[in-house]
């Protein structure tokens, strides 16, 4: 079935067909409609699932993890400030190796007060053990909720699925929606191997003395490390069923470039039309997709990038002090290469401000024209 729906009615309607059994969550802009057309349609008795109505973000999440410990399939949707104010039970869910999924419509962390798209505020929670996936479009939404479910309960960690408030959130697109059937057939019913029970009482997260503490770590490193390939395998069965697939990475545009861009959410759907262009009047320029942010996929992207001279990446977030996050990323994975191209790293549209097919070129012509980046963070956009 077609339907012209937003990104966070691909949000709701991944969330039916993934049979979820628990949602709670706590309203804030823009991701607000996801979970009042999800209220709406357990009210209506059209949707079989428990909505736990609380007081903040942080008591969703901490709702949700007691539903995950006791075997149940969990979801939760949040932005900006809220997701800043889950940053304590988001440790908790992945330490605790709960395989809930959690939907963020990027917003810009105030102050000041700001309600239009910026990555920080799920950048910020890179370290919190999540698998973090990002999204270009509102069919990409759909199937990521899909494959997330999948993603987390085989590895036992969380997933943040990502999408660009506004930009996706709130315009509408042509999307395919699977029938339960379909969705069925590709998300079996979820099998917590260590649920709760009350016919056989059991103790969750006790305390973890020095002589044991490191080993749960490890174990959770381990876990994620298994992501690249599970991700993977079950893209291509989704690809399989569906004729639709993403990978961790797409690289678009000329085969043997010299320049490469990295951008990541909405503005490849620009870049890819600037890079065409550019292909059109001989500018020799590849562009690659990051998808998949956590675990960030060095591999997958060295072997797209070991030939080129240089690479641009256009980040919509900044860590004040160091720069754009995914650029920063990049540099960390490439150190140990013999191999690398240099690296030049754009920071762009904060706060929602529009990243245009001009800036894009413009970032893409820097890098050609320069041997190195003249400064650690190149602002594209800047009033000055």
């Amino acid at each position: 079935m077609r339907r012209v729906i937003t990104g966070n009615q691909a949000v709701a309607y991944g969330v039916i067909l993934s049979r979820v059994d628990v949602i709670s969550a706590y309203p804030i802009t823009p991701q607000t409609t996801i979970v009042e057309e999800l209220s709406e349609l357990i009210g209506s008795g059209r949707l079989n699932t428990r909505f736990l109505k609380v007081e903040s973000e942080h008591s969703a999440m901490a709702a949700l993890i007691g539903a995950s410990t006791g075997g149940v399939r969990c979801f939760t949707a949040t932005s900006s400030q809220g997701l800043a104010y889950m940053h304590e039970m988001l440790h908790w869910a992945s330490g605790a190796r709960l395989p809930i999924v959690l939907v963020n419509v990027n917003r810009a962390l105030a102050p000041p007060w700001n309600i239009w798209s910026d990555q920080s505020d799920s950048l910020s929670q890179r370290d919190t053990g999540w698998i973090q996936l990002y999204c270009e479009n509102n069919q990409e939404v759909l199937d990521t909720i899909l494959q997330a479910y999948r993603i987390a309960e085989a590895v036992r960690l969380p997933v943040m699925v990502v999408l660009d408030a506004y930009v996706l959130s709130h315009t509408s697109e042509p999307v395919e929606i699977p029938t339960m059937e379909e969705a069925d057939s590709f998300l079996p019913p979820y099998r917590p191997e260590h649920p709760l029970h009350t016919g056989q009482p059991e103790a969750f997260s006790m305390i973890a003395t020095p002589e044991h503490f490191m080993e749960f770590r490890y174990k959770m490193q381990k876990a994620m490390e298994q992501v690249p390939a599970i991700a993977k395998t079950v893209d291509e069965e989704f690809r399989s069923r569906f004729g639709r697939g993403y990978g961790s990475i797409e690289r678009y545009g000329e085969g043997e470039a010299e320049v490469l861009l990295i951008t990541s959410g909405t503005v490849t759907s620009t870049s890819r039309i600037v890079i065409q262009r550019l292909m059109e009047r001989g500018v020799s320029v590849a562009g690659i997709k990051v998808k998949r942010f956590r675990p960030f996929p060095s591999e997958e992207i060295y072997e797209e990038i070991r030939g080129a001279k240089k690479v641009a990446v256009i980040d919509r977030n900044l860590s004040a002090g160091v720069g754009g996050i995914f650029a920063q990323e990049l540099r960390a994975s490439l150190y140990s290469k013999e191999e690398r191209p240099q690296v030049f790293g754009f920071v762009s549209g904060l706060g929602g401000r529009d990243i245009t097919p001009e800036l894009i070129e413009e970032a893409i012509r820097c890098t050609i024209e320069h041997h190195r980046p003249e400064e650690e963070i190149l602002w594209l956009g800047l009033k000055r």
